[in-house]
């Protein structure tokens, strides 16, 4: 009898490490790129650096995929595919891939999706009732993107610029939230001399076009412009490192990139959004089996620690006496505590006060 309850327990441990060893084993995960790739020095790359580090960290099976093309058909493929290739647990970075959520959430329920920057809007008719395996995260850029604008003209910049992408909302609320935090700083010192011209590229990528016309800027000018749309910054960076002025990044701190790219000290900040610790805290609760889907999640101050929060500027910021690092977390207090307010309407131009905005409509 001894004998045989020692070989049960044994049995009975095997089973269970044996099913430890496969919750570890299902779970696989994919990522998708939109229409960009891992080395756009933004969004996809950002995500995929965080997914792949996680998993290699957690010795979990990770691969990417990206699409044949920029459209819906080929997103849908591409995710048909990783799901086909065996992977439980998609993530898709970018509101892009809101017609493809709209197909494959609902017809994979036991697939988990992980979206990143996709709104109850992008999602359609999901949004009102989202599936418990789809969980959305949105970010509060009007947020970090005043952060950048107030802290551009407290650093002594009075002639900005806004270069954004393709005006979707998220660059909308950056381009906005930018000109409601230079507005406040310029109000606060007294300027009445602070400009800001603000102009979209229509497209997430620089060319000769658009750098031509950020050419034009700087040369009129212009001495720092926020770069706000993928690899858009390479046309406000190459254009600034021309006249030895200055751009800010977005999304990630993008200061080793575009320095690197144009020139030592060419990165005033970067208006970031936490990709990283949104896909790092998602895949923990897929990996500890706490995952809790069927929600747009909104996402940005949860506290005065700036770095704590889901949206800030970079650890890079070329902090000076106009705007120290205290400075910047008594801003990020004040915001978090309800002293100052931004709005996140996109469907007009924001009220401002103190400065002068020239909206350009699209280079494109």
């Amino acid at each position: 009898m001894k004998k045989f309850l020692a070989l049960l327990l044994t049995v009975v441990m095997a089973l269970s490490m044996l099913s430890v060893v496969s919750a570890d084993d299902a779970l696989r995960v994919a990522m998708i790129t939109d229409y960009g790739d891992i080395t756009d020095q933004s969004f996809n790359q950002t995500t995929y650096e965080a997914a792949k580090a996680f998993c290699e960290a957690n010795g979990l099976d990770f691969q990417y995929y990206k699409p044949a093309s920029d459209s819906d058909e080929d997103r849908i493929s591409s995710i048909e595919k990783a799901i086909d290739d065996g992977f439980t647990t998609i993530i898709m970075p970018g509101y892009a891939f809101g017609p493809a959520i709209q197909k494959v959430a609902p017809e994979n329920d036991d697939v988990t999706f992980i979206a990143l920057d996709v709104s109850e809007g992008d999602i359609g008719d999901l949004a009102a009732n989202v599936p418990a395996n789809l969980y959305c995260a949105v970010y509060q850029e009007e947020l970090c993107g005043y952060m950048a604008g107030y802290a551009a003209v407290k650093l002594g910049y009075k002639k900005l610029g806004y270069l954004g992408g393709m005006a979707v909302p998220a660059v909308v609320r950056y381009g906005y939230g930018f000109v409601q935090g230079a507005d406040a700083a310029a109000a606060e010192l007294g300027l009445t001399d602070v400009e800001i011209k603000y102009v979209y590229g229509n497209q997430f990528y620089g060319d000769a076009d658009i750098t031509a016309y950020m050419d034009t800027w700087y040369s009129n000018g212009t001495e720092i412009v926020f770069a706000c749309g993928g690899g858009i910054f390479t046309s406000a960076g190459e254009a600034a490192a021309k006249v030895g002025q200055k751009v800010i990044g977005v999304d990630v701190d993008q200061a080793a990139t575009i320095n690197g790219l144009y020139g030592d000290g060419i990165t005033v900040t970067s208006a970031m959004k936490g990709l990283a610790a949104t896909v790092n805290a998602q895949l923990t609760a897929v990996k500890d089996g706490t995952f809790a889907g069927g929600k747009v999640d909104k996402l940005g101050l949860v506290s005065d620690v700036p770095e704590e929060n889901f949206v800030q500027i970079a650890p890079s910021t070329q902090f000076a006496d106009g705007f120290t690092a205290d400075d910047y977390a008594a801003l990020v207090a004040k915001m978090h505590a309800g002293e100052i307010t931004v709005s996140d309407a996109i469907d007009a131009e924001p009220a401002v006060t103190a400065v002068t905005v020239d909206y350009q409509g699209n280079i494109k």
